[in-house]
């Protein structure tokens, strides 16, 4: 099994990154490959031109977006960790996101996978950014991820983070439960058991 993890923060090695560490030690006990994906710079937002949906892939080439796609296909679940930014992600995963997750290639290699947003912070706005982060999994058909808290951790530069420890430990607590939920899915293809059958999404407005 492997957990593909973004640092959305401009700090390859944050505070960010220091909260993904302490899941990914979780990780590596339990025998779970890991690889971290730091968003590269600079990242466009999404130009609504539609030709990811022709094409397969975003026309843009910037951010490392395709690249993370065809990563995504080869992962059992993902963690997207980012600062906040005025009670909100960082606008690079945002961006990214938005391209990522409305691609065609995106939505193939997300769905059925477990994730979970990760927000730090050095004070206020993370329930905010972590809501904002869960919206992209509820209309992937992608199971969220909880902890024993929310996913939350604190501090304004990386050697703050240990010093919160209850958000390390909600940290850890969350990388055990993707694990479990992992292991889930794989006894239950073992056991046979289907993926739903979703309907084709019946694409609609508030005018028609």
């Amino acid at each position: 099994m492997k957990v593909l993890l973004v640092n959305g923060s401009s700090h390859e090695h944050g505070t960010t990154m220091a909260a993904l560490s302490e899941m990914i030690k979780v990780f590596e006990a339990e025998g779970v490959e890991t690889e971290v994906f730091q968003l590269k710079d600079p990242i466009s937002d999404c130009l609504q031109c539609g030709g990811c949906r022709t094409k397969g892939c975003c026309v843009l080439q910037d951010g490392g977006v395709n690249e993370f796609v065809e990563k995504a296909r080869q992962a059992d679940g993902f963690v997207f960790g980012t600062p906040v930014y005025y009670a909100h992600p960082s606008g690079r995963i945002f961006s990214f996101l938005d391209r990522a997750f409305y691609s065609n290639a995106g939505a193939e290699a997300f769905r059925f996978k477990p994730a979970a947003s990760v927000a730090v912070a050095r004070r206020g706005g993370t329930s905010a950014t972590l809501d904002a982060l869960n919206k992209y999994f509820g209309i992937s058909q992608m199971p969220v991820a909880g902890s024993t808290y929310w996913n939350m951790v604190h501090g304004r530069v990386a050697a703050d983070a240990p010093e919160d420890e209850e958000g390390m430990q909600t940290m850890r607590n969350l990388a055990r439960n993707m694990v479990w939920m992992m292991r889930c899915f794989v006894a239950g293809k073992e056991q046979g058991v289907p993926y739903p059958d979703s309907e084709n999404i019946a694409c609609t407005n508030f005018i028609r």
